[in-house]
């Protein structure tokens, strides 16, 4: 093979390149050399990973600054990504996504598993947030923006830079727009015959959460006639799709004033406002609350953030899955439902519904499972990554 241009990152001879070769996208820094020329390498360095006995394994984006120091890209043979580069990648990710959705309004790039580690790019019709959570992509945002706007046609790209990635690679967390004007106003979504208020500028993440459309649309089957409580409600996630699925009332709870507000014009904008009501607060408060006033609901939803973001967190967080799971549980109505969801890639399926099933048997109540749900099909899992399975959404009767 021909050498490369580009500077070199060598394996440890103790690392073996087999996983690699098989498609894992992720070098550790305890992995590599890490002499004075890899750590001298900018963030956001393309550079060609080598094995100890020096063969070509892959074209990487290098950040020594991190514990992933290198991100796979493509073969070692590959040419750095320019411009073309990103397009072909943004075609084949849009290719599918086209076949999914009537409508654009989907994750169009799922960061490893669609080619692009580390970024996230949500499309909202016309509008395109894009999350650069890696260097390399970071450096390269120009050419990926470009790209981008030949081959969707959107006339705004937004920067979001509130990933938690972000932070971890060393990067700033400066918001931008890239490309045409940012939105002066939350822009409506419509899924699963709910309409959501997406704020792309000031709201969590992106602004609106893609990955539980499939879980959501299985909520609204249970919600007919029920009366239904969402707890991390977001904006209203599960509902106003409860509300779409004949829901007589919805009781959304969250920490975000801004968040309920949103989860309010959206309940407007499908005709149920008078249907919608919310409670800002702590959610375990307002469970232990709910509980001591002996409330019931036929639809219960516990959505919360990732407590265990990371395997140092593991054993707290499946701890506050549980105690979720123990409070919510007595609140469900005999033979009604509760839905039990982690974004915590760290708190594996089987983990996670363990502790669940723990917190639902001590708050004294039995269960069947009738349903699990991971992400939507525009979140694909990349088989060799487990984190990129990291949604689960686990359905009870009680």
């Amino acid at each position: 093979m021909t050498p490369s241009p580009l500077p070199i990152v060598r394996l440890l001879p103790k690392t073996k390149p087999q996983a690699i070769r098989r498609g894992y996208p992720w070098v550790y820094a305890n992995e590599v050399v890490t002499d004075r020329r890899t750590r001298a390498l900018a963030p956001g360095t393309i550079a060609v990973l080598e094995d100890a006995e020096r063969s070509q394994l892959a074209l990487i984006g290098v950040n020594a600054n991190s514990k992933i120091i290198g991100r796979v890209l493509d073969g070692p043979e590959a040419a750095a990504p320019d411009r073309a580069w990103f397009e072909t990648r943004l075609r084949k990710a849009l290719s599918l996504r086209e076949r999914l959705f009537p409508t654009p309004f989907y994750r169009l790039i799922h960061a490893e598993a669609d080619g692009l580690p580390g970024v996230i790019i949500d499309r909202f019709g016309d509008i395109a947030v894009v999350q650069p959570n890696a260097a390399w992509a970071d450096v390269l945002l120009p050419d990926l923006t470009a790209a981008l706007a030949e081959v969707t046609g959107v006339k705004t790209i937004l920067k979001n830079a509130g990933g938690r990635g972000r932070s971890l690679e060393g990067l700033d967390d400066a918001d931008a727009v890239l490309l045409g004007n940012g939105p002066t106003a939350a822009i409506p979504v419509e899924m699963n015959g709910a309409t959501y208020m997406a704020d792309l500028i000031g709201g969590q993440k992106t602004g609106l959460f893609f990955d539980q459309r499939p879980n959501h649309a299985f909520a609204a089957r249970l919600a007919q006639g029920a009366r239904v409580l969402d707890v991390f409600s977001h904006v209203g996630g599960f509902g106003l799709a409860a509300l779409a699925g004949g829901a007589v009332s919805a009781h959304c709870v969250d920490g975000s004033d801004a968040a309920l507000a949103l989860a309010t014009d959206g309940a407007r904008h499908m005709g149920a406002g008078d249907k919608l009501t919310t409670t800002k607060g702590d959610a375990f408060d307002v469970l232990t609350q709910l509980g001591e006033d002996q409330a019931h609901y036929d639809l219960v939803v516990c959505d919360p953030p990732a407590f265990a973001p990371s395997n140092k967190a593991r054993e707290a967080g499946l701890r506050a899955y549980e105690r979720i799971a123990r409070l919510s549980a007595p609140l469900v109505a005999e033979d009604g439902y509760l839905v039990l969801c982690s974004c915590s890639h760290a708190a594996d399926l089987s983990s996670f519904t363990g502790a669940c099933l723990r917190g639902i048997g001590r708050a004294g109540r039995r269960a069947q499972l009738i349903h699990t749900g991971q992400a939507g099909p525009d979140h694909p899992l990349l088989p060799q990554l487990a984190e990129s399975g990291y949604l689960k959404a686990l359905f009870f009767r009680l």
